[in-house]
């Protein structure tokens, strides 16, 4: 297909398009096309194959195909698998709830807490917990960053403070006393039976017990954490996936002059 047929065809498909009844998009609009992946507790086989084709037509999955199985191991088998969704959504009617902040680059976030704030930011991050991650905190904090963004440690007007991994919650909280952090960066990339729920709850928590929860900016981020659960959790916002440390930078420093600078500072 040439790319101006496909640009037309495009245009054609933008104008018929009911975003009430949308459907995954393969092959032709609204086709339901759909790529699955699963394991199942059963030996590899000619049932094991079967048995995925039938789980796939009571997820709604019409025509559905096993084009790839392998045993991991005794009595466990992992699957590939297509099949076209029966099932639509209403995508004119969906509401996420996002971060409320501009986006700025390092050199215009610099530019604007010297204007509007007068000192620089402390902020400390940490991976919590017994998370070992430092991927996520790494990509923020250190002065390199992430895929072209410079993290936040490159900053001119901020002090960043990186700890790294397996951070307990209350030396997370010291030595954000100790550094008088105006945010705190929460990094929570292990999700197992929810460990991170709790981790970042008890964060919370203790900060409240202790009378700090209002004196700073709480952060969580994570490939699974979104703004809906961070709020949800007690924290100012949440970043997830695609997000780097000019977000998190920007809306920080927004954060702090909307609130009155005066307010933070642990």
């Amino acid at each position: 297909m040439s790319e101006g047929l496909y640009s037309m065809e495009a245009k054609d498909y933008d104008k018929t398009l009911d975003l009430t009844k949308i459907k995954p998009y393969g092959d032709t609009m609204n086709d339901g096309k759909t790529q699955l992946s699963f394991t199942l507790p059963v030996p590899a086989g000619d049932e094991a194959i079967e048995a995925a084709k039938q789980l796939m037509k009571k997820m709604g999955f019409e025509n559905p195909l096993v084009v790839y199985s392998k045993e991991l191991t005794e009595g466990f088998t992992f699957f590939n698998c297509y099949g076209s969704c029966t099932h639509t959504v209403d995508y004119s009617t969906i509401h996420v709830p996002k971060v409320e902040s501009s986006k700025m680059d390092m050199h215009e976030c610099d530019e604007y807490i010297r204007e509007h704030i007068g000192r620089k930011i402390v902020i400390v991050g940490a991976s919590t917990g017994t998370d070992a991650h430092t991927v996520g905190i790494d990509a923020i904090m250190n002065m390199k960053g992430y895929a072209g963004h410079y993290g936040l440690e490159r900053y001119d007007m901020i002090d960043a403070y990186n700890l790294g991994s397996q951070v307990p919650n209350e030396d997370f909280i010291a030595k954000g006393i100790e550094l008088h952090a105006d945010a705190l960066i929460v990094s929570q990339t292990v999700t197992q039976k929810d460990v991170h729920i709790k981790n970042l709850t008890e964060l919370v928590e203790m900060l409240e017990a202790e009378g700090l929860r209002d004196k700073i900016i709480l952060i969580c981020g994570g490939p699974r954490i979104s703004h809906e659960l961070a709020k949800e959790l007690g924290y100012d916002a949440g970043f997830g996936m695609n997000t780097y440390a000019d977000d998190e930078a920007s809306y920080i420093a927004e954060e702090m002059v909307k609130r009155g600078v005066q307010n933070f500072g642990l």
